[in-house]
């Protein structure tokens, strides 16, 4: 498997370290792994920074998943790139709408080492 740059946005940064661990656990090479509290930091990040994979939390302040994966694919930004949401079980509803917005797929919080490998794994392991 290549060397995967990942951007990781979550508003907890407990968060953003559980996921870049439960990636290392799950055989995801990481080269490089960038964070953001936000959708607005995200979408600064990914203007400067090519990536290879994007997990964002649903739910965030100021700008949440949903409205960052809108402006993502309406910027043209990163067009290419995977985007997998991470959601509580309370937002089904915007997990629906961020899939119809172009995401490819979910994981819902907590999540384990064996459900990362079965839907990120796929999403970069290619190439």
């Amino acid at each position: 498997m290549k060397q995967i740059r990942a951007l990781i946005m979550d508003d907890s940064s407990v968060m953003r370290k559980i996921v870049e661990r439960t990636l290392r656990q799950a055989g995801v090479e990481l080269e490089c792994v960038l964070e953001a509290a936000n959708g607005h930091e995200g979408l600064d990040l990914l203007e400067r920074h090519p990536v290879d994979l994007i997990l964002s939390d649903v739910n965030m302040p100021s700008m949440d998943g949903l409205e960052f994966l809108r402006q993502l694919r309406g910027r043209n930004l990163a067009p290419q790139t995977p985007v997998v949401m991470i959601t509580t079980e309370g937002s089904e509803e915007q997990v629906r709408q961020a899939v119809e917005a172009g995401a490819q797929g979910y994981i819902r919080k907590p999540f384990t080492v064996e459900q990362i490998k079965q839907r990120i794994v796929p999403l970069v392991s290619a190439g």
